[in-house]
């Protein structure tokens, strides 16, 4: 019996010719999503998961109406790391298993934290308006060699950030739930609370999950234990930071810039101030995209959905399914 498995995300969808796999030696029926279905509703989504097992998913949402209206899922398999747009405890109570490809964007999101690092403190956009507008507008940034980096989420991402900045000689401070003492050491970071985090460093880098514990971390509040010199990235998840708190900081100048992959609603609706503010770089949730984390991303997926089918634990799976 074939098992038809969809594949949701765009750029995969668009690649699929190029990846191989072990999934190519089962009877499977692979079904490419034929428009890009973040933007879909919940019916169209319900749609087009009709008689799958197994969904290669990217960020869109599957609640307890999709489990119950898709009795043959077994699986949905993220192409990435961050699943809060799944109800897991609906997925669980369904049988079925929701996994994650961890490791697969690691690097590729620590490259491009250190692109918006760069790129925002060396103030490169307005440089590139200048020339590009005829101009030569020559500005006189800071450099980041020498100063503090706060790190919120050291993760395995987290991680990495930390290692590179030891190649700027930075002071780096680390602020997670979960203390690794023996990297700490080995790196030189300093764990430290929240708030001496947000007053002592002059760039705070944003690589924790999604939990209630951590939305809306960045807020009114706390947004106001930063140095108006300071810089926050956040190429997390959305919802981590306050954007209208945000918006209300950059505007008092209680804070240099800021430079966000990722936001409370994706994609960002045209008209939102964020897209235009000067002391903004705005990019498109793509830190953790290149073509190498990719297809990592997308192997990793398959292997999930083919143990599932086999009636084993996924690898990467971040809940528990009996039978």
């Amino acid at each position: 019996m074939s098992h038809r498995v969809l594949i949701t995300p765009p750029l995969a969808v668009a690649q699929w010719q190029t990846y191989h796999g072990a999934w190519e030696e089962r009877d499977l029926e692979i079904v490419l999503a034929p428009k890009d279905i973040l933007l879909t509703t919940e019916d169209e989504r319900i749609e087009y998961l009709h008689g799958a097992v197994a969904v290669v998913a990217a960020s869109e949402p599957y609640t307890e109406r999709v489990f119950a209206s898709c009795p043959m899922l077994r699986i949905i398999a993220r192409a990435g790391v961050g699943y809060d747009a799944i109800d897991v405890e609906a997925a669980t109570r369904y049988g079925v298993w929701v996994t994650i490809t961890p490791g697969a964007n690691d690097r590729t999101v620590a490259e491009a934290t250190w692109m918006l690092i760069l790129a925002l403190s060396r103030q490169l956009e307005a440089h590139l308006n200048s020339v590009r507008g005829g101009g030569w507008e020559r500005l006189l940034p800071p450099e980041v060699t020498g100063k503090t980096l706060g790190i919120i989420g050291v993760g395995r991402i987290g991680k990495r950030v930390a290692q590179i900045a030891r190649a700027f000689e930075m002071t780096v401070l680390g602020y997670d739930a979960v203390e690794d003492a023996a990297f700490a050491q080995a790196v030189g970071l300093r764990y430290v609370g929240l708030r001496e985090l947000l007053s002592q460093s002059d760039i705070v880098t944003l690589h924790a999950p999604k939990l209630p514990e951590t939305t809306n971390l960045l807020n009114a509040e706390t947004l106001r234990w930063m140095k108006p010199s300071a810089y926050l990235i956040n190429t997390a998840r959305g919802g981590i930071v306050d954007e209208r708190a945000l918006l209300d900081a950059l505007n008092a100048e209680r804070l240099a810039g800021a430079a966000l992959d990722v936001f409370e609603q994706e994609p960002l609706p045209a008209d939102h101030p964020l897209r235009t503010h000067p002391k903004v770089l705005v990019t498109p949730h793509i830190a953790g995209i290149s073509a190498e984390s990719y297809r990592r991303m997308i192997l990793q997926a398959m292997d999930n959905i083919l143990a599932a089918l086999d009636g084993k634990r996924p690898p990467g799976a971040v809940n528990e399914v009996k039978g």
